[in-house]
């Protein structure tokens, strides 16, 4: 029988450089990641014990608001995960479960609400990091967001200002959407289907194992209205760890669910007593024999799919994207002279394709973290008249 102090809530989930490769010695160093979202958090991932967040600003208002970065507001919890999953430095986990461009720092623009994310206002996000790249030094942004409806990029005014961006030399990461599995409208829609973006769809990795083994996530894939194939590439799309909300309802019972692990069997009604109210479930179930109380707690943690105390499993190529914006950010790092349009030529080059999966679904495949280094390394110096 386990002591006390030997259980503890934990999970299985291996971490992103475990699963796709890494190369450590990069860290998205001196780059910069300008993220748009509905709103986010300044989780100790990225604000401790440095605070690597350069500015927060919020598009619909029009004003730097850092103040209110600190405040866990519903409409928060996406952006930060996408944010974190790319850039946290595995603070709340022992440095675990940290992203690949766990030292870059930086930009958090603010484009909707806990309701929706509009495709103007998007459009409004893209252009205030174009306006702002030189003065917060701005190399790439990550939108794991999309439009409202589909279009082409010819007239599109979100999709233009996706071009716009990769033109001042931003390289933009959208995610692809997750779509796919619709028999019709399966495409992905702006900025995703610009064609100088990187579009990320997803693949189901189960933490890593043989290539012949991994499939392919639900994302959206092309042709779009103009007729282009994307994704460009996939990335892991489920089981990837990210940081539960402070102050949530699910963090007040993900911290419960792990102090009732932690306790002996005597403890678990007193524990849910000096809890009321957190669980429902847990509330009513107190007075089970302790067998059937952890029953139940194995059921709730699956359920919330929670990884520890302050981390779940999350899915979507929202998550997609950011793996591989930190990806970029160890390309810039590695070679800072290296223009948008070369970063995914690399990135499309070192891919590696799923067999038995169609192209469609794909793009050049899997994302390869160290041989995208590597090849970066290898480049040709770019021109150095070049802005960027």
């Amino acid at each position: 029988m386990p002591t006390r102090s030997s259980k503890v809530l934990q999970s299985d989930i291996k971490p992103i450089a475990e699963r796709l490769g890494a190369d450590d010695r990069f860290t998205g160093r001196g780059v910069t990641i300008a993220f748009l979202d509905a709103g986010f958090y300044a989780h100790p991932d990225l604000v401790k014990p440095k605070n690597r967040v350069k500015v927060f600003h919020d598009v619909l208002s029009r004003e730097p608001m850092p103040h209110k970065l600190g405040d866990p507001e519903v409409s928060s919890w996406h952006g930060m995960m996408t944010a974190v999953v790319a850039c946290g430095n595995g603070e709340k986990s022992g440095g675990r479960y940290k992203g690949l461009a766990h030292e870059s720092e930086l930009v958090l623009v603010k484009v909707g609400s806990v309701s929706r994310v509009r495709h103007d206002d998007l459009t409004l996000g893209i252009d205030w990091v174009c306006q702002n790249r030189a003065k917060y030094g701005i190399r790439v942004l990550n939108i794991s967001a999309g439009g409202d409806y589909e279009a082409s990029y010819l007239w599109d005014s979100l999709s233009r200002a996706a071009e716009a961006a990769v033109r001042q030399g931003i390289v933009v990461v959208c995610a692809a959407g997750n779509a796919g599995n619709n028999p019709l409208k399966h495409a992905p829609v702006p900025p995703a289907s610009a064609p100088a973006v990187i579009t990320v769809g997803g693949m189901d990795d189960h933490h890593g194992p043989s290539i012949d083994k991994i499939v392919p996530y639900h994302s959206s894939y092309g042709p779009t209205l103009d007729g282009l194939l994307k994704p460009e590439i996939i990335a892991p799309a489920i089981r990837v760890a990210a940081p539960i909300l402070p102050g949530s309802v699910t963090a007040k019972q993900a911290a419960l669910i792990a102090e009732l692990v932690a306790a002996d069997d005597h403890e678990l009604t007193t524990i849910i007593e000096e809890h009321t109210g957190v669980d429902p479930e847990l509330d009513a179930a107190k007075h089970l024999q302790p067998y059937q109380i952890r029953h139940l707690i194995a059921s709730k943690r699956g359920a919330q799919q929670l990884v520890s105390k302050h981390y779940k499993e999350v899915d979507g190529t929202s998550f997609a994207a950011p793996i591989v914006s930190s990806v970029v950010a160890q390309m810039l790092e590695a070679r800072p002279d290296l223009s948008p349009q070369a970063v995914k030529q690399i990135l499309v080059h070192t891919a590696k394709r799923m067999p038995h999966v169609h192209f469609e679904r794909q793009g050049w495949g899997i994302v390869q973290p160290k041989a995208a280094v590597a090849r970066a390394l290898e480049w040709p110096v770019q021109d150095p008249n070049i802005p960027w």
